[in-house]
């Protein structure tokens, strides 16, 4: 077995928790100043997560986590809420006050107000009403794949424990445009009848990793990497490539259910259980290990474990934004693909 698990407490303690999620909004509190201070051009997540001193694997989830709402919706509404005040109390133009709230041009500007508050700007000018605004609506609405639990059902239903996995060598295919299933379980399925080939199917330990937020990219860029590590020596094939996992500590949850208990699962890692902890990710993929290898090509019912990898809050150091390097060590021996 290439990790181990190690007996560690994960008990709530009043005092730790408190001062962990103070911590989480002392951080984002300073996201949001940010903001606020740069409403008029457009900020990367890199420089927003460089703020937070958080990693931007899990920057965004973590943002969405505190606040209440997701990244882009309340860079949105902030600018949407600059815009109307400048509206109601200024003579700038629509093209000044659109360029001033960061939009690209006044047509971008009037769509978003008009999405936003289902008026115009010019209309708003006039009247100074606004009688419907579609962006006063409910902080969490229902995720698409969640299921309707309270806090306290998820916290019976998917316990958190702290494993130590050490360093691994791991072979991957790169899937982009990986919201089109049929292309990730094609991938998924060759990495199998790899492993098989090799004789390292049975020992080795399937996963998938994710390397880019699904909030935030663009679906046909989205990046999903199918991996299996093994403790005993193998041979890349065609299209595949290599690479070294430190050896890091992970929060785990284990999973058996179908897309929407691992959805609900995944959403109370981040929003419950990490922002309450006395932890913060480490900047490196979160990993989903299929534990039925046999049956991992059905995604009808899933058996895994969610991996969050962690460090301790006290631990905190800067990081490089953009950087994968702490997270990771790439092998040159082998070229990255694309699936």
């Amino acid at each position: 077995m290439w990790y181990f698990y190690a007996t560690m407490p994960v008990q709530p303690v009043p005092n730790a928790k408190t001062q962990a999620s103070s911590e989480y909004s002392r951080r984002i509190d300073r996201v949001i100043d940010y903001l606020r201070e740069n409403l008029h051009r457009p900020v990367k997540l890199g420089e927003l997560a460089h703020v937070a001193c958080f990693s931007e694997f899990h920057f965004h989830r973590i943002f969405g986590a505190v606040s209440g709402e997701t990244l882009n919706n309340f860079t949105n509404r902030l600018r949407l809420e600059k815009a109307a005040r400048l509206l109601r109390y200024s003579e700038q133009s629509l093209t000044d006050i659109a360029l001033d709230c960061g939009f690209s041009s006044s047509a971008t500007f009037s769509r978003a107000f008009r999405s936003g508050y289902d008026t115009s700007p010019s209309q708003f000018r006039k009247s100074g009403e606004i009688k419907k605004s579609k962006i006063c609506k409910e902080l969490f609405p229902e995720e698409e794949y969640g299921l309707p639990m309270s806090a306290e059902e998820k916290r019976a239903a998917f316990p958190v424990r702290l494993i130590d996995i050490p360093e691994r060598q791991v072979a991957y295919i790169r899937v982009t445009n990986a919201f089109e299933l049929d292309r990730v379980l094609a991938v998924l399925k060759s990495v199998i009848e790899w492993a098989k080939s090799q004789d390292i199917f049975s020992q080795g330990i399937l996963f998938g990793m994710t390397v880019d937020d699904p909030h935030v990219t663009p679906k046909h860029l989205y990046r999903y990497e199918l991996c299996l590590a093994s403790s005993f020596p193998f041979e890349c094939m065609e299209g595949m490539s290599k690479l070294k996992m430190p050896a890091m500590r992970y929060a785990v949850i284990k999973v058996s259910g179908d897309i929407h208990t691992v959805a609900t699962a995944w959403d109370y890692l981040y929003r419950d259980w990490l922002i309450n902890s006395v932890h913060e990710p480490e900047h490196a993929p979160a990993l989903e290990i299929f534990l039925d290898k046999e049956n991992a090509t059905d995604w009808s019912h899933f058996e895994l474990e969610l991996c969050l990898p962690v460090r301790k809050l006290a631990e905190m150091r800067s990081l490089n934004s953009g950087s994968r390097k702490s997270g990771m060590i790439e092998m040159k021996d082998n070229k990255r693909a694309t699936a």
